[in-house]
């Protein structure tokens, strides 16, 4: 819909505008950023340049043109180059930057592998600065090619030209290293924990005069507000409206508002705040927050951690916006506040009228919601499991506090007439009951109600805490049912909480990965090795 629409425009002009300044590929920082700690305050001279990216196949060549800066790293030339040439593609069916490797193509036919670490990376004052284009001297109108990366994160030396700096080893975009660079390598660092750097080293290690002054960085926030001003607006003007949309305002929405609206008045509330503050906790700050500030979500997108500190920025903004409390700044007020103090009475006033505006809306009967929750129930009958749905996380809750719930509908004089006791008690009966295995698979409950008539049918045991296991409390491991918190490692050091199928056994008891290599791996097998090892469903991998 047009909420969603305005969304990603402002998930992307956010990003857009993010890239075309210099970005730390390990602090995250930004020179262009709606959010103080993720600015950068150092001064990074860049150009940029417009490379091509090479595609091959068919026997038809085309170049892809990309932007880039010269102060990106290797991995960041590499994310640009992917979303360019596969603009048309949705994220999940393109390769990642970690799938690939970048060539430099060079006009005698040679070509020279980029890495972001290799022999002639610079060492300075105890960090190692990740290669630029720069630092490999690439020029604009460069020719490039992405090319899949060699197995087991070796290089194929023989791609390299004579001039090229060799490399036995591959290197991840992290501030701490411990592997070597090369087995020739003669500088005596190889066998030392390696710290890594983009454009700025550590904060606090960093030179005091490269910072920038604080008038300087925050016109820079102003700067990028100004940019994205119009996108914001626009998403907000969307959500916070029942008439500026393609679409009706979801029955649900008004059905909750009402409802809410009804509590009030039968618990003698006559504060407007209190109820003002009921649905912006239901609507805005448990939904809109969240898809703000996630946006992959709900798009086929990556988690946007580079713009993470902006999307932030927006969506405390949208929580200000529903607060009915006069905001109070000042010069010491955090800056993502300031920056939008001009402009948060006029969203305080969207926020107040849509929920007007949607008091005034005709009020739904209640068989009128209920066919409507039928009909999207059966529509999308296929499309979700019962049991891995939000149906089954409402349960969760419901059955830790049933009595307590069953108690206040038996008091209650319109629970009693629509007879929500006994309904409630025949959801319990039903949730209770570990559905069959077809019913998991197909999300039908087909056949399901035959098993509440099954006498000798009986509730597993948790091996730890050995008490029932219902369904909504359930993780199976080890040919087990556990209660979620009681499947934790064994080692009673660590006892971290695990998930199905991440940890190892011993004896048959769950240990972590970690633990499990600690305790019981080979000798000099300890926590954070890199010995191959075997897990509980018979693969090898490194322990992390």
């Amino acid at each position: 819909g047009p909420a969603g629409e305005q969304l990603y425009q402002f998930y992307w002009a956010t990003k857009q505008q993010t890239e075309k300044g210099p970005q730390d590929a390990i602090s995250l920082e930004a020179r262009y950023s709606l959010s103080e700690e993720k600015l950068l305050r150092s001064t990074v001279q860049c150009r940029e340049l417009t490379v091509f990216v090479i595609s091959e196949g068919s026997g038809v060549i085309s170049d892809t043109q990309v932007t880039v800066l010269d102060c990106d790293s290797i991995t960041q030339v590499k994310e640009k180059c992917i979303d360019a040439k596969y603009r048309t593609i949705p994220y999940s069916g393109r390769p990642t930057a970690s799938d690939v490797d970048l060539e430099l193509r060079l006009q005698s036919g040679a070509r020279k592998l980029l890495l972001d670490l290799d022999q002639s990376s610079k060492h300075e004052n105890g960090y190692w600065k990740q290669n630029t284009l720069a630092h490999y001297g690439i020029d604009n109108k460069a020719m490039l090619a992405l090319v899949p990366r060699q197995t087991n994160s070796s290089y194929n030396l023989s791609l390299l030209s004579d001039r090229s700096d060799k490399s036995s080893s591959s290197f991840h975009n992290s501030p701490t290293l411990t592997r070597p660079f090369g087995t020739n390598s003669s500088n005596g660092h190889n066998k030392d924990t390696m710290r890594v750097f983009h454009l700025v080293r550590q904060q606090g290690e960093q030179d005091p005069q490269e910072k920038m002054m604080s008038e300087i960085y925050l016109t820079r926030l102003l700067h990028m507000k100004g940019i994205l001003q119009k996108f914001i607006e626009n998403l907000f003007e969307v959500v916070f409206s029942t008439s500026n949309r393609s679409v009706r305002l979801p029955a649900c929405v008004k059905y909750m508002f009402d409802f809410l609206d009804d509590q009030a008045r039968e618990h003698g509330i006559v504060d407007d705040d209190v109820v003002h503050a009921w649905k912006s906790n239901a609507l805005p700050l448990r939904f809109w927050v969240n898809l703000i500030k996630n946006p992959d979500f709900i798009f086929d997108i990556p988690k946007p951690t580079k713009i993470e500190g902006s999307l932030n920025v927006v969506a405390q903004t949208l929580m200000d916006a529903c607060s009915t409390q006069e905001l109070h700044l000042t010069k010491d007020s955090p800056s993502s506040k300031l920056l939008f103090a001009n402009d948060i009475d006029k969203y305080k006033t969207l926020v107040h009228n849509y929920y007007e505006d949607i008091a005034k809306l005709v009020r739904i009967p209640e068989a009128d919601m209920n066919s409507f929750l039928l009909q999207e129930s059966q529509s999308h009958q296929k499309n979700f499991t019962v049991y891995s749905s939000a149906l089954n996380e409402l349960y969760v809750y419901i059955a830790q506090n049933r009595d307590m719930i069953f108690e206040e509908l038996s008091k209650n004089e319109y629970a009693l007439h629509e007879a929500l006791p006994e309904r409630f008690q025949k959801m319990l009966d039903t949730m209770d009951v570990i559905p069959e295995n077809n019913l998991i698979n197909n999300g039908s409950l087909d056949n399901y109600n035959s098993k509440l008539t099954n006498p000798d049918y009986k509730m597993p045991l948790c091996p730890r805490c050995s008490k029932p296991v219902y369904f909504a409390e359930r993780v199976t491991s080890l040919g087990k049912d556990w209660h979620r918190p009681c499947l934790r490692c064994e080692n009673e050091k660590c006892a971290k909480t695990l998930a199905a199928g991440s940890h190892s056994e011993h004896e048959g008891k769950p240990y972590c990965n970690r633990c499990y290599g600690a305790l019981f791996g080979p000798k000099g097998y300890g926590h954070g090795g890199t010995e191959s090892h075997v897990f509980l469903n018979g693969s090898t991998g490194r322990v992390n």
